[in-house]
This record gives structure tokens, sequence and C-alpha cells, in this order.
């Protein structure tokens, strides 16, 4: 616990700190993140990097997560990445006359976007003009409060499993107390600046960071629970790896920009 709370506080202190000065830092970091953990999520499905799939896989994730016009290269739709990548990794199971099969074209697809336009939504949220910051901080602070709410409160009082077998330990009332203290925590930050966010917009970020957040902790355990690991990889001692960490990130985010809450 002690090795976890001091990696835990040392690495969010260095997260916090590029997403305030934003720019390349910001997106340098998100990018190196993208990285590691799309090779987690091949590993996890028992792929090597040098596999053709996961290249293509990797190429296709590094296309939907990279801002390319800030690189100087033209911006390409999103779902033009998308049905390329699809495309070509469809192409590949031709070539090698079905080595490479079709579920796993359908991995590398899901893969890159699952991770690519998680970490794309990050970089776009911080990149809104003006308020950027203030959204990406309000964000993470939603995500962490409800993380810290489901663990104390369900810690505290809770005894009705959420969901057990998936997440033995996640309770109901956890995932309620997770909510509250989202709800709570961008309530007092529309209250505190109101030149940024109204109180109504606070609020649809608390409850989608709370509830989409606490889904992708799901979705992450229910993989892992396939794949029969307890950690995605082993980046942050006591933390496990970047899909460990990020796993409601990549689902808030786009969650958030999407459905034009943020953006």
């Amino acid at each position: 616990m002690k090795q976890r709370i001091v990696t835990g506080v040392l690495a969010g202190l260095a997260f916090a700190m590029l997403v305030v000065l934003g720019g390349w830092y910001y997106k340098g970091l998100l990018l190196i993140l993208a990285l590691i953990g799309f090779y987690e999520y091949i590993r996890l499905n028992g792929y090597p990097l040098r596999d053709p799939l996961a290249l293509l896989g990797l190429i296709g994730m590094l296309a939907i997560a990279a801002p390319l016009q800030d690189m100087g290269l033209p911006r390409v739709p999103p779902e033009t990445i998308v049905w390329s990548l699809m495309f070509a990794l469809l192409a590949v199971t031709v070539l090698t006359k079905n080595r490479a099969t079709l579920d796993g074209s359908a991995l590398m697809l899901l893969g890159a976007v699952y991770v690519g336009f998680g970490f794309s939504a990050m970089m776009a949220v911080r990149g809104i003009e003006p308020g950027g910051l203030f959204l990406s901080a309000l964000t993470f602070g939603a995500i962490w409060a409800s993380d810290a709410g489901a663990y104390f409160v369900g810690k505290t009082v809770g005894r009705h499993k959420l969901w057990p077998a998936i997440s033995p330990n996640k309770t109901i009332e956890g995932a309620l107390g997770g909510v509250l203290l989202s709800l709570i925590v961008c309530l007092i930050s529309a209250l505190v600046a109101p030149e940024w966010i109204s109180v109504g917009r606070a609020l649809t970020i608390g409850i989608i960071a709370s509830v989409a957040g606490q889904l992708g902790d799901l979705i992450q355990s229910a993989y892992k629970r396939l794949r029969g690991v307890k950690d995605s990889g082993k980046l942050l001692p006591g933390h496990g790896g970047v899909l460990d960490r990020c796993d409601s990130w990549l689902i808030v985010f786009p969650l958030l920009t999407l459905t034009g809450v943020l953006g």
C-alpha cells in the first residue's frame, strides 16, 4: 500500500504538471501512453508486436490518436482512418491465406479505436479555447472523485455486490457514492468558476464521468478476467499498466466529446 501511494502521488504530480503545461508536453505524454497502452492490449491478446495485424493496428491507432494537423499533416477524417484500417486488416487475412485470422483483425481494429480515440479525445478537450485546462481538470477531477467515492463508501457501508462475476469487490453502495462525490466536485467547480461552466453542464459532466467511468473500469476488469491476468502491464509499481490506470479516461473523454458536452 505504501508503494502504491508513493507511486500514485509522484505519477499524479507529474501528470498534473504536464496537463497544465499543455501543448506538446501533454500531447507527447498522451502519445507515449497510447503506445504503451496498445502494446499492453496486443500482449493481452497473445500477439507479438512483429505480427502484421498488430503492426497495422498500431499504425491505425497512432493515425487516430496523433494530432496530425499540429504535425503539419493534412487532417484525415476519423471514419476514413477507421475504414482504411479495417480494409488493410482484412486484406492481410487474404494475403496470408488466413494465417492472419479474421478474429485477430477484429481485435486489432477494436484496440485501435478503443485506445486511439480515448487519447485523441483527451488532447481535444485540452485544446478547447478558451477553457481547455479547466475542462480537462474538471473531467479528471470528476473521474478521480468517482473512484474515491466508490472506494471509500463501498469499503465503509458497501453490502450489495454490483457485479461479482466481473469485479467481486465493487458494491452498489460504492457505485452510488462515486456518483454522488463526482456530482459534488462538479457542482462546487461550477459555483466557484461560473464564468467557465454552468451548473447544468458541470453536473452533466459529473454524471457521465462517474457512470461511464465506472463502466470503463468494469470493461477492463471483464477483459482481464477473460484473459486470466491481474494487470494489463507493470508500468507503475502497485498500479498496473496504462490500461489499468486509464480505463475510465478512455471511455469518459470520447463520450463527452462525441455527445457535444465538451467540444
